[in-house]
């Protein structure tokens, strides 16, 4: 056995699934097709979980210590939604992918995980006992699993034959990286009048702290084969169509052309083989969704894999990354292709459609709707199907960041390790049982106890039964 876990895939779902095994104590090889990390921006919104999940690991300080990443306004197909800002602790943020694929490689070397590059998958071969992948430079992994983390045109994928069903792309936009000269600086959506659009948000700056900018756009005829590259004259006469002499270009740094297309695997697990990220679900780039659900299937299935490595997961617990995050990928596209239509990507003008969007803009100026939106986009509203705890309020939602006593429950999760709150004191004999793999504090604040994953999900908050049949569920047989 070469190692325990083998991901495929180097962006920001594999490094954070290696840092995850990591934590874990398992053993992992982590390698990627390309000769060195790309410098692509891709993407570059932050949600309010994602950077939970970093916090969790002690990872979100350090990460916005690299420079300046500004907060984001929460919108919904380019409709603002200003009644949800500071509802979370930690408020959507501009991070471009290429920042956190450079702070995930530097910290995961610092622990002396290495990206494998120049490893093109070719081949693998699964058994009862674990996964052998061969690669075109000729070497050969043998793992007890392997994690696809390769992106949307994901070779595990393929090799599986995996079912890829869902919408073909049928159009094309330009997405970019520039700086602007802009008039109003806070100018993020604009259409006109022939069905062209343009959509910008804040992404940091260059090392010259200049201000950058990401830049969508689209609409009539301005859809082209992928493989056209995009040149400086077509974004300079998309922006002159669309705002005339308000913005200019000043520097294209970076462009490609997007599609519309939205797939989803129909099972994110093949026997000792997990797909992650864009090798699950593949969808429009809008409402900084992609990169976020890759980064949480990485931290749902990662402490399962740690685990089942371990010796103590129970039979179904590796079963339950498809059970819940299938839902969550799913429930991704919905929006994704929701907003798609509302925003008329296609720039068709059609009449209905606009009657739509002013009939949605309409009932979006509600705060009820707005905070739903809102915890959808954020991924706060995640709640995971936890049979025989449908009246705990909590279960199967982030676990709150608690002030106990002198740090934070986050805090306590960068062990790695479940987490049970015992603020009366009740569950000391119980805990000593896990005490392996669950610790326990007697301090809280509002006097309800609660069992906590280690991804930070509530998985039990002060049943009658007591904890420990969400214990022996979660965190299998005690020792």
């Amino acid at each position: 056995m070469d190692t325990d876990v083998l991901v495929v895939g180097a962006g920001p779902t594999g490094m954070t699934l290696a840092n995850e095994l990591r934590v874990a104590g398992v053993a992992t090889v982590l390698v990627d097709k390309l000769p060195r990390r790309s410098e692509l921006s891709r993407a570059g919104g932050v949600q309010s979980r994602t950077q939970e999940a970093f916090d969790q690991r002690g990872l979100l300080e350090p990460l916005l210590a690299t420079g300046d990443h500004p907060v984001g306004s929460a919108h919904f197909a380019g409709i603002p939604l200003p009644l949800t800002r500071g509802r979370h602790r930690l408020p959507w943020r501009s991070i471009p992918q290429v920042v956190i694929e450079g702070f995930l490689e530097q910290h995961l070397a610092a622990h002396d995980i290495h990206v494998r590059r120049d490893h093109e998958l070719v081949d693998l071969a699964q058994d009862e006992n674990g996964v052998t992948a061969t690669f075109a430079n000729g070497a050969r992994v043998h793992g007890r699993y392997l994690v696809a983390a390769d992106g949307a045109h994901s070779t595990v994928r393929s090799l599986l034959r995996a079912e890829f069903p869902g919408q073909a792309g049928t159009v094309t936009a330009v997405a970019a990286d520039v700086r602007l000269r802009c008039d109003d600086q806070a100018m993020t959506h604009s259409w006109n009048a022939e069905g062209h659009w343009a959509h910008m948000f804040p992404l940091g700056t260059d090392p010259q702290g200049r201000p950058l900018r990401r830049l969508a756009m689209g609409g009539p005829g301005r859809s082209l084969p992928r493989d056209v590259p995009v040149t400086e004259d077509e974004i300079r006469n998309g922006l002159r169509d669309i705002f005339g002499s308000r913005v200019e270009l000043l520097e294209l740094r970076y462009a490609r052309r997007i599609t519309n297309a939205a797939r989803q695997v129909a099972q994110y697990r093949h026997g000792r083989v997990f797909l992650t990220g864009d090798a699950a679900h593949v969808h429009l780039p809008l409402g900084a969704q992609g990169m976020n659900t890759g980064i949480q299937d990485a931290l749902n299935l990662g402490w399962k894999l740690g685990a089942a490595v371990h010796g103590w997961a129970p039979d179904e617990l590796l079963d339950t990354y498809h059970g819940e995050r299938h839902p969550v990928g799913a429930a991704v596209l919905r929006n994704v292709q929701a907003q798609s239509l509302l925003m008329d990507w296609e720039g068709t003008r059609d009449p209905s459609v606009a009657a739509a969007r002013e009939l949605f803009a309409t009932m979006a100026q509600l705060r009820d709707v707005q905070c739903q939106l809102d915890d959808m986009l954020s991924g706060m509203g995640i709640r995971y199907p936890m049979p025989g705890t449908e009246d705990q309020s909590l279960v199967g939602l982030p676990s709150p960041d608690l002030r106990l006593g002198p740090v934070r429950l986050h805090e306590l999760l960068r062990s790695g390790r479940g987490i049970l709150l015992d603020p009366a004191d009740r569950f000391a004999k119980v805990a000593h049982l896990w005490s392996d793999r669950v610790d326990r504090t007697g301090q809280g604040t509002d006097g309800r106890p609660m069992l906590i994953r280690p991804d930070g999900y509530v998985c039990w908050a002060g049943g009658p039964d007591g904890p420990e049949p969400a214990l022996g569920h979660w965190f299998g047989e005690p020792r």
